[in-house]
């Protein structure tokens, strides 16, 4: 079982100099320190976030499902751009909610599961029709565009990353550079954005961050074909998953369906989540949490030291009260405090 680690307050804003703070202090400081975010994050280009070296994965959309599963694996990574052969032209993003929607599809459909391995990722534009979901993610940024218009096109999107696609100047044809992520922008912020230390309010005062929302949770017991519903239906990319007290135990992943799909089960999912958790690799990140009284300042520590894609939020007990996902941090940073 993943271990639950709480986040601990940054060493940068200790309780001392916080409670030497009037309210109105601390109201100032908030909005100048996310004008100055706001200001960085106009300031620089989704090129600039890019390491100096990287590798980055292409698959061309004629590959067979299974195949391209087995590439994400074998590089421990949980998404691709696609590119189109036949046109030359960028044609979305393969994640692992693409993998959730096969699993419905021969779920809905089990006589249509001995085509599996003849998929081809062309096949899941046919699979979305079916099964009446979302279409695979195509929004993308020109490199030299602001990281700003990124988060934003992110958030108007509710796509979690964003390819950035250039163009060759001869032929005119597209280039894919990089894939950028909520987490990665935000980890840029955190690094060299200074004002993040005077992000002192409490969670539970900011907007779209201290909103107690309703969350879909699940046991060990669960059988992880309805974690997986749950998934594609509510649009999330995480299950929590509780025990008999309401406490906050452990989390399904989306990325966790990738290890179920791996070793061939489109169908038979009956299985329980905590048997599921089992085939979880071992990098796993663990759970993150917050209480209402965190402050954004101690969370962007939190990003800064640590890779993770939510926190959820508990109170003194131990028990699930909401969460807080990258997208409420980046809606907060360019639509709060105005």
């Amino acid at each position: 079982m993943a271990e639950v680690s709480n986040i601990t307050p940054p060493s940068a804003t200790p309780n001392d100099y916080i409670l030497s703070l009037s309210p109105e202090q601390i109201e100032h400081d908030q909005k100048i320190g996310i004008k100055a975010i706001r200001l960085f994050l106009q300031s620089k280009t989704s090129y600039d976030v890019l390491p100096v070296s990287y590798r980055l994965i292409v698959l061309d959309t004629s590959l067979l499902v299974k195949k391209s599963l087995n590439i994400l694996l074998q590089n421990n990574i949980v998404s691709a751009p696609l590119w189109n052969n036949q046109n030359s032209r960028f044609a979305g993003l393969l994640t692992s909610s693409d993998f959730i929607n096969v699993i419905q599809y021969y779920f809905q459909f089990p006589e249509k599961f001995e085509l599996v391995d003849q998929l081809t990722l062309d096949g899941l534009r046919d699979i979305e029709k079916s099964i009446g979901v979302t279409p695979i993610e195509t929004v993308s940024i020109h490199p030299f565009k602001s990281l700003y218009e990124a988060c934003v096109k992110m958030l108007e999107s509710k796509a979690r990353r964003i390819p950035l696609i250039d163009e060759d100047e001869k032929t005119h044809r597209e280039i894919v550079v990089s894939v950028l992520t909520q987490y990665r922008i935000l980890k840029f912020v955190a690094l060299n954005c200074k004002e993040t230390k005077m992000l002192l309010k409490p969670v539970k005062d900011l907007q779209g961050l201290g909103t107690i929302k309703d969350i879909s949770t699940c046991t060990m017991n669960t059988p992880v074909i309805e974690v997986i519903h749950l998934l594609a239906h509510k649009s999330v990319s995480s299950v929590p998953i509780v025990d008999t007290h309401g406490k906050l135990i452990n989390v399904y992943e989306a990325v966790d369906v990738l290890a179920l799909v791996k070793g061939g089960m489109y169908t038979d999912l009956d299985l329980s989540v905590g048997d599921a958790l089992l085939r979880r690799p071992e990098d796993f990140e663990g759970v993150h949490t917050c209480t209402l009284n965190d402050r954004l300042s101690t969370i962007m520590d939190t990003i800064r030291k640590s890779r993770l894609h939510r926190l959820f939020v508990v109170d003194d007990e131990g028990k699930l009260v909401s969460v807080i996902t990258l997208s409420d941090i980046l809606n907060y940073i360019l639509f709060g405090e105005d």
